[in-house]
């Protein structure tokens, strides 16, 4: 049964038309990823975008943690449920794949562990640093859970020096509740500010997905309240109901409008913001942080 009280399907829009995936690079990623026993959010959350990131720029996000998530989103894919001991084994068999891909810049996510005393932080930074470790060079990303707001964890993985800390506040604020399970809009911003007090070089990143209900205010509003917890780096996207049980696309906003929302978060001083239909948390990660290195030392000249 849909969870969503509103049970009118839109008509998909002719942008929104997706490829299924293929081709030797998308038949390599996925038997590495089975080799190594590594888990991708790329297939957990049945992400659009796969057929291009693995097929044409080889490139994927690891989700790390296991397969099962202890919260309960309405706009995820990922399973939920009760979670499997931890890995210890799986730090180094990330940056194993990191090493056989040949990656210069990776992007690492998590399930929610609130089983965890320390959420998982732990393993996190244990990844970052086997990454470092075996592949000197290749620049990180990490995008995790918010942790329950514990400063201690968040401190742990900070203190790793990734190349960038994410932690995604999905929605805007009205929504938040009937979206995300567990999690809190204010929390998230505290997540993203906290990062930047720990470690002022830090920089910090955020996604929120549009098509939920919210209004265009709403949307400003939020990309605002980032910018005011001094985030650096924005990605806005289209959400897309991965199941009939998740909430259900109320609208499906237009490139034009994406633009629009790129145009004013840079105008409100952010450093790169990628904006689009097809934009996830991960979509071109390396180019986003390459676009951020330049326009950083465009701004120091």
């Amino acid at each position: 049964m849909n969870r969503d009280d509103d049970t009118t399907k839109l008509r998909k829009p002719d942008w929104l038309r997706i490829r299924p995936p293929s081709g030797k690079n998308f038949s390599f990623l996925k038997g590495l990823v089975k080799s190594e026993e590594l888990h991708t959010v790329c297939e957990e959350a049945r992400c659009p975008n796969q057929s291009e990131c693995w097929g044409t720029h080889r490139t994927a996000s690891f989700m790390i943690l296991g397969d099962i998530c202890t919260r309960r989103c309405r706009f995820c894919a990922v399973k939920t449920g009760m979670p499997t001991a931890v890995d210890l084994q799986e730090p180094i068999r990330v940056a194993e794949a990191v090493k056989k891909m040949d990656l210069k810049h990776v992007h690492i996510t998590m399930v929610n562990r609130d089983d965890l005393p320390d959420g998982g932080a732990g393993i996190v930074a244990e990844t970052v640093l086997a990454v470092q470790n075996l592949v000197p060079g290749c620049s990180i990303e990490v995008l995790t859970s918010d942790f329950q707001g514990k400063r201690d964890a968040i401190k742990k993985v900070v203190d790793t020096k990734p190349e960038i800390f994410s932690h995604n506040v999905e929605t805007v604020r009205r929504l938040t509740p009937l979206i995300r399970s567990n999690s809190n809009y204010d929390r998230s911003l505290e997540v993203l500010q906290m990062a930047k007090e720990i470690r002022r070089d830090s920089v910090t990143k955020s996604s929120i997905m549009i098509g939920l209900g919210e209004k265009k205010d709403e949307i400003i509003e939020t990309i605002e309240d980032l910018r005011d917890h001094g985030v650096d780096m924005i990605n806005i996207g289209q959400y897309l109901q991965p199941t009939k049980g998740h909430a259900s696309v109320k609208k499906y906003w237009h490139p034009e409008e994406f633009k629009e929302f790129r145009k004013i978060a840079l105008e409100m001083g952010f450093v790169h913001c990628e904006s689009g239909p097809f934009v996830r948390s991960s979509y071109h990660a390396d180019d986003q942080y390459q676009g951020y290195l330049n326009q950083e030392a465009i701004t120091a000249n």
